[in-house]
């Protein structure tokens, strides 16, 4: 850790970064009767922390390896700050970048003067791209997460906040991809302050250090959801497994609904709009708060960036009364006559309705799917659910299931005719740009009727689509190898309770 301490001190970062602010979240303090800080990296000239550690590890090369030039793999963040680096520094930057990276960050890059090369659909196919064009090249690799250069550079963002808040800080909330960042901020912070809680945060679909920490030791995740792009990463990092799994003291998940309620935190107190990954800090402090009932301590929170590209904030807007637990999304059967719908709004009492989807099924029963606002801190979705059961024969929470969420709440208009038969459901994700919905169905249709197909776009980096397929019983055990070759995630949802009751 001393090793580290020195690193961070001599550390060159601010040639091209700037000492962020540590701003109270006045809103989200009140709130949650703590006082909520946010360190501002939002707020660097490329709009994220990774400038610090990209430089650090660029300034100190030798003549000869700048003369090379550098290349790195990432999907954004760490490619900016590379080029803007490179820039300063007057060399050569290629940066190898999922095909599935967000415009902005691609632009910026650009833009930068960095040479952005677009290959692969995940971090991992471009990492190995950048390698083979390393060796081919002679160029120099800049890491983005695993270089000790890299994580004092960002440990460098520590050394500010014990300076700008000289108070006792009892718990610093640190967003987790390949740990570069909490390596970096934990080996400062524990060495000057140890009674200072270092806590990671992840999305729940990505919680590589997590998993290490369960495990006892670097372990690969299976799959890696995409809503945090900047914090996808499958394995933690060597060196920032070295430094975490001794001076983290926990690693705290989050999902998707709760990243965009904290996205709407932090644009609530401060009118910025920070990415998914960046607002996991003040997802965790949220979640924290409420597990451990604390009041009256210090907190503070890591906006690590804000390149977000403008038309994922539908998405984000749509979900985030979700994560705020404001929302609750339930289906309901009610008898098919006069008086149902009045009943069943007599059931929701003074609750305001958000979405009402309804199709008539048959002469006997309908199936109603609505949205319902409801206030966490009154009894919430319980109090709601409990109520509706008492007026209502069948009432199903479908507020946690990103089926309904994702696809079944714009589809909802009835069920299968009686001659779709043998159909069975799939959840889809595959890498959003031109040509690919074509791509996917070209290969999907070859072998059996699609029997339905619902395709939204969320404007985010992955498309996702619900598909029918009509397959004889026969045939049932053939689909699992189909859709692997296929080579898209993929969710068998034939007996999701959504489906069932709507579409089935």
């Amino acid at each position: 850790m001393q090793r580290y301490i020195k690193k961070i001190l001599e550390a060159r970062v601010y040639d091209v970064a700037r000492e962020t602010p540590l701003d109270e979240a006045r809103g989200l303090s009140e709130r949650l009767n703590n006082r909520v800080l946010l360190k501002r990296e939002d707020e660097q000239p490329v709009f994220s922390f990774k400038i610090r550690g990209a430089y650090n590890k660029m300034v100190q090369l030798t003549e000869e390896e700048r003369a090379c030039g550098v290349i790195t793999a990432s999907a954004g963040n760490h490619a900016q700050g590379v080029a803007a680096s490179a820039r300063k520094l007057g060399v050569k930057a290629t940066i190898v970048m999922p095909r599935t990276t967000p415009d902005v960050k691609v632009n910026n890059v650009r833009r930068l003067g960095g040479r952005a090369v677009l290959h692969g659909d995940t971090f991992d196919e471009a990492r190995q791209h950048s390698e083979k064009l390393m060796a081919e090249k002679g160029l120099v690799y800049v890491h983005p997460y695993d270089d000790p250069d890299v994580i004092a550079g960002q440990g460098t963002i520590a050394m500010e906040v014990l300076r700008q808040e000289s108070g006792p800080i009892d718990a610093i909330f640190v967003p987790v991809g390949g740990g570069g960042l909490i390596a970096g901020i934990a080996a400062y912070v524990k060495y000057l302050r140890p009674e200072t809680k270092v806590i990671g945060v992840e999305s729940d679909e990505s919680a590589c250090l997590k998993l290490a920490m369960d495990k006892g030791s670097r372990e690969i995740l299976e799959q890696v959801g995409i809503f945090a792009d900047g914090v996808a990463v499958a394995q933690i990092g060597e060196y920032t497994w070295e430094i975490a799994k001794e001076c983290v003291d926990e690693v705290i998940t989050v999902s998707t609904d709760e990243i965009c309620a904290a996205i709407k935190d932090i644009f609530d107190d401060t009118r910025s709009v920070c990415e998914p990954a960046g607002a996991l800090g003040v997802a965790g402090v949220k979640k924290y708060v409420a597990r451990e009932q604390v009041t009256g301590q210090t907190l503070i929170a890591i906006d690590s960036g804000a390149n977000v590209n403008f038309d994922r904030l539908r998405h984000i807007a749509e979900r985030s009364e979700l994560g705020e637990k404001r929302e609750a999304i339930i289906a309901a059967r009610i008898p098919e006559r006069p008086g149902s719908f009045k009943k069943f709004c007599a059931a929701l009492g003074k609750r305001n309705i958000t979405e009402f989807n309804y199709r008539y099924s048959d002469s006997d029963t309908a199936v109603v799917f609505a949205g319902v606002s409801i206030q966490p801190n009154n009894g919430g979705r319980d109090e709601l659910l409990a109520e509706l059961h008492e007026h209502l024969d069948q009432v199903v929470d479908l507020t946690d299931d990103e089926t309904a969420k994702l696809h079944v709440r714009y589809m909802v208009g009835g069920h299968a005719p009686a001659n779709v038969d043998n159909e069975v459901v799939y959840r889809f994700e595959f890498p959003e740009r031109p040509g690919a919905l074509m791509k996917f169905l070209s290969k999907l249709g070859g072998r059996w009727n699609i029997s339905m197909f619902h395709y939204r776009n969320h404007g985010a980096d992955y498309g996702r689509v619900l598909v029918g397929l009509q397959v004889p019983q026969e045939e049932r055990h053939l689909v699992d190898d189909f859709l692997n070759e296929i080579g898209y995630t993929w969710y068998d949802e034939t007996g999701n309770p959504a489906y069932r009751l709507f579409l089935g």
